[in-house]
């Protein structure tokens, strides 16, 4: 199953220059969810992060990790984001494998370690190519607005 831009920005309440997926392309409720991001020359964190030497800031791969790791949340569970969110709750283990440049397609795989009725811890990874660029484990609560 397939998620477009539209139906994300309808889940997560993230906007430019804070959304950092870009489609869904693998989803199974409570097991699995593949997430992409292109990441092109014009993001705004390229202007002050290693100028002349781009590359995407971890934190950032952290956070558009946790992003489709909500949207495997909100479709698991089938919530409406009219009345709840996904609150981002914890990292462990984050490591950064190699630097994501201008140019590449990031795959953000993310499956559930534990995933409980609000609460879910995922063990991340994200590729470009077949190269780890980052892992970690992300942990997730469901709550009411």
């Amino acid at each position: 199953m397939e998620i477009d831009i539209m139906e994300i920005m309808k889940l997560i309440p993230h906007r430019y220059p804070f959304l950092l997926v870009d489609k869904i392309i693998e989803f199974e409720p409570k097991k699995k969810i593949v997430g992409i991001k292109n990441v092109t020359i014009n993001e705004p964190y390229f202007q002050g992060h290693f100028p002349g030497h781009p590359i995407m800031p971890g934190a950032l791969l952290i956070e558009a990790m946790a992003q489709v790791g909500c949207v495997l949340m909100f479709k698991s569970f089938d919530i409406t984001p009219e009345e709840y969110v996904v609150y981002f709750m914890g990292i462990d283990k984050a490591r950064f494998r190699k630097p994501v440049r201008p140019g590449d397609t990031v795959r953000f795989v993310l499956e559930p370690k534990t995933i409980k009725k609000k609460l879910s811890k995922m063990v991340g990874t994200a590729y470009v190519g077949e190269d780890v660029v980052c892992e970690a484990e992300i942990m997730a609560m469901i709550a009411r607005k």
